[in-house]
């Protein structure tokens, strides 16, 4: 299953991202982190020093070799030069599993505390004044379009602070998207915003409360978002701890907070993985990407990428069958 954590910046969302993928870890099922974040410190959130963080490889700034492995032999994409974030995949390209090796995850993934990996990267010299943060996380939309993740397989973005992930289709990319909240109106105003954003495209929502201090914190969260509300972190000593570089034992950590953990992964597991709709979704947003500017400016029709004889929900079947 795949979730995002999105929320208000400062809310506290690359904490329990990475809270949650130390617990599936822990609980030895095998999770992908993803850090799609401009910030970038899912990595040092997850155990690794600030030297170790910066020698994570960016994907954002190698998308052409991501492009090259996915495309495989796909006869509709002649070259990596025509192929958008939102391509869809189609018959002849590569697909990714968690559980086998490729030369994405060898050059790109970096084991950190029993969590693989993965990073966009930050701004380079070179994108700065003329380049948004999405082109890097397009990155990171590429793979998951091409991505068959498994039964009892985990897949964790740190999304864009806010509603920024609404400037893409990544929004539609995930099994369930936990939307962390502090019990506060400006950090309420994101909730509302994506909520409403989201509706449209059946995206799955739960809230989790942070930096909750009393019953009166939770009832104003219960008051705003109602039944949304999945549950809640209070003030933690030990994500304090974490949060000065003191990386303390994953038991350490308080058993109110770790049963938070659970209920999330609850909520995640209680989920049904729908591959037909997610290629739909990718599909209708790269046919808006190619009619809004990509054809223009390419001067190709990448629409014809779009392959109709091509079935996601067939080859994650075949997938399972071969497993």
């Amino acid at each position: 299953m795949r979730v995002a954590f999105v929320g208000k910046g400062g809310s506290g969302k690359t904490t329990l991202s990475s809270l949650l993928c130390r617990y599936l870890a822990s609980g030895q099922w095998p999770v992908m982190a993803m850090d799609a974040d401009i910030n970038q410190h899912l990595g040092m959130a997850l155990g690794l020093s600030e030297t170790e963080t910066a020698t994570l490889v960016p994907m954002g700034l190698e998308i052409e070799r991501i492009k090259a492995y996915v495309r495989g032999s796909n006869p509709r994409l002649p070259s990596t030069a025509l192929m958008l974030k939102t391509t869809p995949p189609g018959t002849g390209s590569r697909l990714l599993r968690l559980d086998e090796p490729n030369t994405l995850w060898e050059h790109f993934a970096r084991e950190v505390a029993g969590v693989r990996l993965l990073v966009t990267g930050p701004f380079s010299q070179e994108d700065l004044g003329h380049r948004c943060y999405h082109s890097k996380v397009g990155a990171v939309e590429l793979i998951l379009n091409h991505l068959l993740d498994g039964p009892g397989e985990y897949v964790v973005v740190d999304m864009t602070a806010g509603a920024d992930s609404f400037a893409s289709g990544m929004f539609t990319k995930f099994d369930l998207t936990f939307l962390v909240v502090e019990p506060t109106l400006k950090s309420l105003g994101v909730y509302k915003q994506y909520q409403e954003y989201a509706r449209e495209y059946d995206v799955r929502i739960r809230v989790i409360g942070n930096k909750v201090e009393s019953e009166e914190d939770v009832q104003f969260l219960r008051e705003q978002v109602g039944a949304d509300l999945l549950t809640w972190l209070g003030r933690s000593a030990y994500v304090r701890a974490q949060e000065k570089g003191q990386y303390l034992p994953f038991e350490c950590l308080e058993p109110e907070h770790a049963q938070a953990l659970v209920t999330m992964k609850q909520a995640l597991d209680s989920g049904q993985k729908d591959w037909e709709k997610l290629y739909a979704q990718t599909v209708e947003f790269h046919r808006k990407n190619a009619l809004g500017w990509a054809n223009a400016s390419l001067g190709e029709d990448v629409t014809s990428q779009i392959d109709p004889a091509f079935s996601l929900a067939e080859a994650a079947r075949g997938y399972a069958t071969a497993s």
